[in-house]
């Protein structure tokens, strides 16, 4: 039996992506000819159109695609972090040391604010200002934080807004890896500010490969 409308339309969709993500992560955006893409994808030029409305449109559901993927890993690393705090932390610091990384740093911080402007306005943007807003008050209804000391809703735009602008300076920085472990290692500082009584330093620990590894207590 054949592909339903819908299927057949989804299918066409992620070859699309995938011919596209591919193209971006390694010759960029504009090295990347609407044509070769379609041509890569076994679809019509047409079918670009109505599926994203042009090539713009196609780089910002590759983008989003690719923060899905970030939001994933993200998650996975606070897994194995020793309080809720500390996974908060962690996921702050996968977020900006992702940066570094190639398709990242090219498609969604070098490509996405070329093409398609502030990425302060898009939507994933605001997604993450809304997640940060949830984990701030689940912070504050454990205990962890108390609203006395700042406002939730201010402090989640200033921390997604900083984190944004510390990984578009990664990635437009000579050295990306280095730059992201600067970032990495003061951003705990920033945000413990947040707790009463400020703990002790947190520590990020890298793995050999100099990636992200981990993030806690230093010891006294």
């Amino acid at each position: 039996m054949g592909l339903t409308r819908a299927e057949s339309m989804a299918e066409t969709r992620a070859k699309l992506m995938h011919a596209a993500r591919a193209m971006f992560s390694s010759r960029g955006y504009s090295e990347s000819p609407m044509e070769e893409i379609v041509a890569a994808a076994g679809v019509t030029r047409g079918a670009l159109y109505h599926q994203f409305g042009g090539k713009p449109g196609l780089l910002e559901a590759v983008i989003e695609q690719i923060d899905e993927e970030m939001d994933t890993r993200r998650s996975e690393m606070s897994q194995h972090a020793e309080s809720s705090w500390d996974a908060f932390v962690s996921s702050i610091v996968t977020y900006v040391m992702m940066a570094a990384e190639p398709e990242v740093q090219r498609i969604v911080l070098l490509d996405g604010p070329a093409v398609l402007g502030d990425p302060s306005q898009w939507r994933i943007h605001r997604s993450c200002i809304r997640n940060t807003l949830k984990q701030l008050e689940a912070l504050a209804d454990e205990g962890v934080l108390s609203t006395n000391n700042f406002d939730p809703e201010s402090t989640a735009n200033i921390i997604s807004s900083a984190a944004l602008g510390a990984s578009i300076w990664v990635a437009n920085s000579d050295d990306p890896q280095r730059a992201s472990q600067r970032v990495a290692a003061s951003f705990p500082a920033l945000l413990n500010g947040l707790l009463d009584p400020v703990p002790k330093t947190m520590v990020v620990e890298f793995d050999s490969d100099g990636r992200f590894a981990n993030v806690k207590r230093a010891q006294r």
